[in-house]
C-alpha cells in the first residue's frame, strides 16, 4: 500500500503499489490549456533532486505558463501568424481568456509601431480562478541585457471586493514575477543554497520597474485569486518578446547579459 499527496496535504490510500508519492500541484496550470487543439497528452514525471523544493509565488504555474506560452508561440511563428491572432483563434471555448486576451492586444497597442528598438511578447494564463493576460514591451542592449519599458496586463477575477488590492497585488506578482526572469536566481553551492535573504536575492528596485497599467475586467462570476495569477504570464510574455527583438528563443530564466549572447 502507498499513499497519494494531494492538494490539501491529506494523503489517501491506494490499492497498489507506489513507491513514491506523486505531487498533483506540479500539473497546475498544465493540465488546464484552454486552447482548442485536438489530440493534447498531459504527462508528468517525478524528478526528485537532492535539494528539497519549496513553494514559490504561484507555485507551478510559473514554470507551466513559461513552457505552455512560449511553445504557443513557437507554434505561431511555425504557422506564419501573429502570436495574439493566434491564440485567440485557439480560445472560442473559453471566452475568458479570450477577453483578456482581446482587451490586453487593444490596450497595448498590439500591432501598432513601437519606438525604435522596442519589441512586444504576448500570454496569457489561468490560475486560482483568475485569467490574466500580459504585453511586455522590452528593448535590449548587449552589455545590460533585457529592459523592460511597459507590461499592460488584464485581469478578470470575478467579482472585485477592492480594485486597488487587486491592481497592488498584480503589480508586485509582476515585480517579483520580472526579478526571476531577468535578475536574480537561486543557486546552490556544496549542497547549500548560497541566498539568504533580498540582499543576495535581489528584487527589481522602484529605478527598475517599468510602467505597468493594470485593467481590470468587470465580471459577476465568483471572485478568484489576486495575489498569484499577476506573476505566470510575465516571464512568457519577455521571452517571446525577446524572440521578436532577436530571432531566438530563450530556454532558461533569468535572461542575462551574458545569456543573449548565446540563446
Amino acid at each position: 500500500m502507498s499513499h497519494l499527496l494531494l492538494e490539501s496535504s491529506e494523503y489517501i490510500t491506494l490499492p497498489i503499489p507506489f513507491k513514491e508519492k506523486l505531487d498533483r500541484v506540479a500539473l497546475h496550470g498544465a493540465k488546464n490549456l484552454p486552447y482548442t487543439i485536438p489530440n493534447i497528452l498531459i504527462d508528468y514525471k517525478m524528478a526528485n533532486t537532492a535539494i528539497p523544493v519549496g513553494w514559490w509565488r504561484s507555485v507551478y504555474n510559473s514554470q507551466n505558463a513559461f513552457a505552455n506560452e512560449c511553445f504557443l508561440d513557437e507554434l505561431a511563428e511555425s504557422a506564419g501568424e501573429d502570436p495574439f491572432d493566434f491564440r485567440f483563434k485557439l480560445l472560442s471555448n473559453s471566452p475568458r481568456h479570450a477577453n483578456v486576451l482581446k482587451l490586453v492586444a487593444n490596450k497595448s497597442g498590439w500591432g501598432n509601431p513601437l519606438p525604435q528598438g522596442h519589441y512586444q511578447g504576448i500570454s496569457c494564463h489561468e490560475s486560482f480562478g483568475s485569467f490574466v493576460a500580459q504585453v511586455a514591451e522590452i528593448s535590449i542592449n548587449e552589455e545590460k541585457g533585457v529592459k523592460v519599458h511597459r507590461v499592460v496586463c488584464t485581469i478578470d477575477c470575478g467579482q472585485v471586493i477592492n480594485p486597488d488590492t487587486v491592481e497592488a497585488q498584480v503589480e508586485s506578482a509582476i515585480a517579483y514575477g520580472l526579478t526571476a526572469t531577468i535578475k536574480s536566481k537561486i543557486t546552490i553551492k556544496n549542497g547549500r543554497v548560497r541566498q539568504s535573504n533580498f540582499h543576495d536575492f535581489k528584487i527589481l528596485r522602484m529605478d527598475e520597474m517599468p510602467q505597468i497599467d493594470v485593467h481590470i475586467i468587470p465580471s459577476t462570476e465568483s471572485p478568484g485569486g489576486v495575489g498569484e495569477p499577476g506573476l505566470p504570464p510575465i516571464a512568457p510574455a519577455v521571452a517571446n518578446a525577446v524572440f521578436a527583438a532577436t530571432g531566438k528563443r530563450v530556454r532558461k530564466l533569468p535572461i542575462l547579459p551574458k545569456d543573449l549572447k548565446t540563446i
